[in-house]
Formats: structure tokens, C-alpha cells, sequence
């Protein structure tokens, strides 16, 4: 619930907003969003996502993250999708890779949550 609400936070800040809630029968298990990115970067948008545990491992991110980014490269003119997994989160790196995704750079010690150092990883698929 907590990842749930720090996701909605996050992604009403962004501008403009293109956040879907990832919903099973009727009930909104997850989120998903695209930023497309501005200046330098506006041939870019950034991925993100979420869901709840109960559902990992049901191909329903999979399925969510290849209809988000056909939904980019159609809406927007980018030419990149990117996303920023944690280097612990296994099942995020996966689920990225069965999308086409490849790892571009590691970054290590970047993030610092709960206490602890992790590495950011980008992870992005190309039109």
C-alpha cells in the first residue's frame, strides 16, 4: 500500500500525467506510467510501475509494460522508453528483458532506501 501511494505522488507530480491504474477484476492492483522527458532529453520518456505482490509472477507487468510502450511510441515522438530498477530488484530486470529492454548502465551505490546503498540500473528499448 505504501509503494502504492508513494507511486500515485510521484506520478501526479508529473507533467503531462500519463498514469494507468493495472486493474484484475475490477480491482487496482498496480500502476503504470510514462514521462516523456523535455530539452536535451525529449526524445526519451521514462517508465515506471508497480504492483502488488499477490499478483507477481501472473505476466500481468509484462503484459502492462508492452502495452505502455506501444502507447509511447505511438502518442509521443521518442524514439527511447527507459526505466530505473533497483540492481536488487531481480524480478523487475526480468520482466524488463522479456519486454526487449537491454541494460544500458549500472550505477552503482545511487540510491540510498531503508538504510542501505543499491545500485540503479537503466534498463531501455529503442523504436
Amino acid at each position: 500500500e505504501a509503494d502504492g501511494k508513494a507511486f500515485i505522488t510521484m506520478a501526479t507530480k508529473a507533467d503531462p500525467i500519463h498514469i494507468f491504474a493495472i486493474e484484475v477484476e475490477g480491482k487496482a492492483v498496480g500502476g503504470i506510467g510514462i514521462h516523456p522527458q523535455s530539452d536535451i532529453m525529449k526524445k526519451n520518456a521514462e517508465l515506471g510501475y508497480w504492483l502488488g505482490e499477490p499478483y507477481w509472477g501472473k505476466g500481468i507487468i509484462t503484459r502492462a509494460i508492452r502495452q505502455m510502450v506501444d502507447f509511447a511510441f505511438k502518442t509521443y515522438d521518442i524514439t527511447r522508453v527507459y526505466a530505473r530498477p533497483y540492481g536488487t530488484n531481480i524480478g523487475s530486470q526480468k520482466v524488463l528483458e522479456k519486454n526487449g529492454f537491454k541494460l544500458e548502465a549500472r550505477i552503482e551505490k545511487n540510491i540510498f532506501k531503508n538504510g542501505e546503498f543499491l545500485d540503479e540500473l537503466i534498463y531501455a528499448i529503442r523504436k
